[in-house]
């Protein structure tokens, strides 16, 4: 089994942070992989960090552990919610084309349906699914 994180990351505006990556189209919220040794926890700091010089404020709430059968039958999603504080502007990489908070109802033309189906699972407007 394969196991990743992702996170809807909150601002004290209520904005949402979106990463657009350099090698898959769309916009993601922020996430990635669990390594070996290293807890889910661990990841979600890590990631944040990486993707978008995030800070975690509070505690995250875990939302739903889903099944993400894009990437392959054994994979795994683990999906938080949190609010956060970015440390810095996240400056385009060889990874990271763009970030950003954007308000929920002014988001990019090419989010991905996987990020909109969480977002309206959030806010009650779909069924909490099983699958990513």
């Amino acid at each position: 089994m394969t196991l990743g994180v992702r996170a809807a990351c909150f601002d004290d505006a209520g904005r949402i942070f979106l990463v657009r990556h350099t090698y898959v189209p769309g916009w993601y919220m922020p996430g990635g992989g669990v390594e070996r040794g290293e807890t889910v926890a661990g990841a979600l700091v890590k990631e944040l960090r990486e993707e978008g010089n995030l800070e975690i404020i509070g505690t995250p709430e875990l939302l739903r552990i889903y099944q993400n059968r894009k990437a392959s039958n054994r994979d795994h999603v683990a999906f938080y919610r949190l609010k956060v504080r970015q440390t810095a502007p996240r400056r385009p990489d060889r990874e990271i084309a763009e970030s950003g908070f954007f308000a929920l109802d002014a988001l990019p033309a090419d989010v991905t349906q996987a990020t909109l189906r969480r977002l309206r699972e959030l806010d009650g407007s779909m069924p909490p699914s099983d699958t990513w």
